[in-house]
């Protein structure tokens, strides 16, 4: 495996930047592309120059993977 950042699965949600490590199913590993598109948008949500449902709009059509805005909301109260 390479150095990706793994931890273990504690639901059947596959959170948002995450995907199932196909060698060890009880865990996640970190997709980075979504890891990176998700350090771009948090700050401009934070700052509020952009709304959660831009963001989550945003984010779905850069990386392909959908994340409502009520997720979205989540994800930013968890990060600094």
């Amino acid at each position: 495996m390479n150095q990706q950042q793994r931890r273990r699965r504690s639901s059947s949600t596959i959170p948002f930047g995450y995907s199932i490590d196909e060698d060890n199913p009880e865990f996640l590993i970190e997709v980075p592309s979504e890891q990176e598109a998700l350090l771009k948008v948090v700050p401009m949500i934070k700052d509020r120059s952009l709304s959660l449902r831009e963001g989550a709009l945003w984010l779905t059509h850069t990386t392909g993977r959908y994340l409502s805005h009520m997720g979205l909301k989540k994800i930013t109260a968890k990060m600094p």
